[in-house]
């Protein structure tokens, strides 16, 4: 009874989750490849929160309850909560993109009959999905610890790796689109918008330090006292090397913008880790203030959990959609084939582009317009989700499911501590409380410096390239 029972509830969920996918994209009327993109990323986020339920058997034993017993989860070794739990759902979730990612090899547009699959066919996904976390959960314990130790903790470090290098990139083209919403279009408040994120941003970095050095570098705390200084420092190198004659030489549009935006960020970082900071049982707690409160400790960790989800659900999407840059090949440049526009398409133009000059509309945006040559049906079908990879696919699809395998990676260490997960196994576990955790913060806060910097220097030491 249990196994039919739960056999129909893999068939409900497939075929609700299939549905709510096609009404969600006719409902919002966006393209294939963005609705596309929400649902691997509602996957993902569904695949992290289960993984943190299961770092305690507290968990476990609410799912036998709110199954009523028909849900029996066992491992090998008898039990199925903690860090190696968090490894099988990960290993899961890798294995899933690691699959679509091999069968989407050498896809260039939605013609090819493999689009079919990245794009829809979402029941039998799940199933697929469903059936790695069973496998997973049958495989025994040494392989997920060989998979926690060597092949998740090599993955994590590879998108690190690739979080930062987006951030960099990200701090330039915001300040190049400003300028050339200003120069060029000459749309003026882009120019207030320029300036006043910048001094925003500063100002943050600025309150941020100062509370940190009230709060959490007392006497007798030398470490964060370390951290919090090195950080400034940190930030005043970046900010005097962002403006330095010789690299505005070579790099006109450096300046105050994306320095503001480093800073703040490698400030962020410094502050999650010391908040996350480990109080030692029988030590005092002065290094660590938030640890009186147990209600705000909690506060803190989850809107950082929830904060660090968000970060990695957007950064994943944005590298994966980023191939050109990330990973060029000849997929990623399929030209697209230009076709003399409809009179509809034409009118169209003409509206984005008032859009643009008015400020209502980026000009990225008029570029997809411009580039645009599908059926107007398609487009102005009242809601309806249109297809814009009909003559070339808008992202790298088997890079695109790459970057979100070493994401799973990343959130498996994230929830584990990188594999240092301490705690009492009957209460519901936090994230990123040990040293570990807090050193791997900071240390990819510094190699983001050092990547902003390289970005700076780079022209300078190789002028012909």
């Amino acid at each position: 009874m249990g196994s039919l029972l739960s056999c129909l509830a893999l068939e409900c969920v497939s075929c609700f989750a299939a549905t709510s996918c096609r009404c969600a994209t006719k409902l919002l009327g966006c393209s294939g490849s963005i609705a596309t993109r929400v649902g691997y990323a509602l996957l993902f986020l569904v695949n992290s929160l289960i993984s943190w339920l299961m770092l305690s058997d507290w968990a476990v034993e609410r799912l036998r309850q709110l199954f009523h017993g028909y849900l029996e989860i066992k491992c090998p070794e008898g039990y199925c909560y903690g860090v190696i739990a968090v490894h099988r759902f990960g290993f899961a979730l890798a294995c899933f993109h690691i699959l679509l990612g091999c069968s989407m090899i050498g896809v260039r547009n939605t013609r090819d009959a493999r689009a079919q699959i990245q794009n829809g066919w979402w029941g039998p996904k799940l199933l697929l999905w469903l059936g790695l976390v069973v496998l997973s959960f049958v495989m025994p314990n040494e392989f997920h610890m060989f998979w926690g130790n060597y092949i998740a903790l090599l993955g994590a470090g590879i998108f690190i790796l690739i979080q930062l290098v987006l951030l960099v990139s990200f701090a330039h083209d915001w300040c190049e689109r400003c300028l050339y919403n200003y120069d060029d279009l000459g749309l003026r408040h882009w120019m207030y918008i320029l300036v006043g994120s910048t001094l925003g941003l500063f100002l943050f970095t600025i309150v941020l330090t100062t509370l940190l050095y009230v709060f959490f570098a007392s006497s007798g705390c030398s470490l964060n006292q370390f951290l919090i200084s090195a950080n400034l420092v940190l930030c005043v190198f970046v900010i005097l090397l962002s403006v330095h004659p010789r690299v505005q030489e070579v790099f006109p549009k450096s300046g105050m913008a994306q320095a503001s935006m480093v800073t703040a960020y490698i400030t962020y970082v410094v502050a999650s880790a010391l908040v996350n900071e480990p109080v030692v049982k029988g030590e005092d707690d002065q290094c660590n203030p938030l640890s009186k409160s147990r209600s705000t400790r909690t506060t803190a960790v989850l809107l950082g959990a929830a904060f660090t989800l968000v970060a990695i659900v957007y950064s994943t999407s944005r590298a994966a959609t980023q191939s050109n840059t990330l990973n060029p090949s000849d997929e990623a440049k399929v030209p697209l084939i230009k076709q003399q526009p409809s009179e509809k398409q034409q009118m169209r133009l003409e509206a984005a582009r008032e859009a643009v000059e008015s400020g209502a509309m980026l000009p990225s945006d008029l570029k997809r317009f411009e580039s645009d040559d599908g059926d107007d049906d398609d487009h102005l079908g009242g809601g309806e989700a249109y297809d814009d990879e009909t003559e070339a696919c808008a992202y790298n699809y088997a890079f695109f499911h790459l970057i979100f395998a070493l994401a799973t990676m990343y959130v498996a260490m994230l929830l584990t501590d990188w594999n240092s997960m301490q705690g009492n196994p009957k209460e519901l576990m936090r994230i990123g409380q040990s040293y570990t955790a807090v050193w791997v913060r900071v240390v990819s806060a510094w190699i983001c410096v050092l990547l902003y910097a390289w970005t700076l220097v780079a022209p300078l030491l190789f002028p012909n390239r």
